[in-house]
């Protein structure tokens, strides 16, 4: 198993280290989506951070991170799922050039109103939480950066991120410092704050010596035991991540049906068939005259597909 999710605890509970390395989930994700080498390795930085963070939340439903630029690339977006099943794709601007040497601020925050935004989205099916969206103004040279600021500031949680990507791997490693529950005498509080904290620089040094190339080369397992070799952490079960977008055949063909006959006859007269790809993942479809005709005889799901574009 390639695509893997890995979390391991010190052993006094002080801080999480969680670590992701994306080879065929994320393939599978660029098939059908090219993007300029310096758009994809944003949105693959941005995928490896879905699944470090979504690991985290306690219900069911989906994490969304969405980078909103103002520059030549208007929306970055990836969904992660509770089960890490993730999916990702980027909105770029008409009409905008993308450099070669293209940053996270020159792409998206070129006139100052990027925005970073995470949204949760939890089952309606299965709790009764409320969506949260949080909106910060898009602050940082990377990826990593802006998420390190938002963990900071509206999370209250010293967070650091190293993230990175490449046309066939995407790779994370994330440190958190956990809450302090207490409990103790005042004596002993303050012996273990100072030990709990020593511990947090002692790991954010090691982990700071990691290089980008590094997180793209190594697997999760050499990585980890090649940082912090010295340390006895607490290690728990991989997770398996997988790409996945819910599109199909069957949800294109009811969005098809709901234009109408007319509609349908109406763009057919101008070509043979017709050409539809989903909106987020990029997945081709296509429909002929007889495809078409069976739109209106057959008995379709009902239910919503994605939104598509149709050619």
């Amino acid at each position: 198993m390639t695509d893997q999710f890995k979390k391991y605890l010190l052993p006094d509970h002080s801080t999480r280290v969680q670590a992701v390395k994306l080879t065929g989930a994320w393939q599978a994700g660029l098939v059908h989506q090219h993007y300029p080498d310096c758009v994809q390795r944003l949105l693959g930085e941005l995928v490896s951070a879905a699944v470090l963070l979504a690991t985290n939340i306690k219900f069911d439903g989906s994490l969304v991170l969405q980078l909103q630029g103002d520059g030549p690339i208007a929306l970055v977006v990836v969904e992660c799922t509770a089960d890490l099943s993730i999916r990702a794709t980027v909105t770029l601007r008409e009409g905008h050039d993308i450099p070669a040497d293209g940053t996270l601020q020159s792409l998206l925050n070129a006139h100052g109103k990027g925005r970073f935004v995470v949204v949760l989205d939890p089952n309606r099916d299965t709790t009764d939480l409320e969506p949260y969206q949080g909106i910060v103004p898009m602050e940082g040279d990377s990826v990593a950066q802006v998420l390190e600021l938002y963990m900071r500031n509206s999370e209250q949680l010293d967070t650091r991120i190293w993230l990175a990507s490449d046309a066939q791997n995407s790779a994370g490693l994330l440190l958190q410092r956990l809450p302090h529950h207490g409990g103790t005498a005042e004596n002993d509080q303050e012996a273990d704050d100072e030990a709990r904290e020593e511990t947090w620089t002692r790991i954010c040094h090691l982990a700071s010596t990691v290089k980008y190339d590094e997180l793209l080369a190594l697997d999760t397992d050499t990585l980890v035991h090649r940082l912090f070799w010295e340390e006895d952490l607490i290690a728990f079960e991989p997770q398996e991540v997988r790409w996945h977008c819910p599109c199909t055949r069957e949800r294109v063909a009811n969005m098809l049906r709901m234009l109408g006959r007319a509609e349908i006859e109406d763009i057919l007269s101008e070509r043979e068939v017709i050409d539809i790809s989903c909106s987020f993942c990029g997945k081709p479809y296509q429909f002929d005259a007889v495809d078409c005709a069976g739109l209106f005889v057959d008995n379709l799901d009902t239910s919503h597909g994605e939104p598509k574009s149709v050619h």
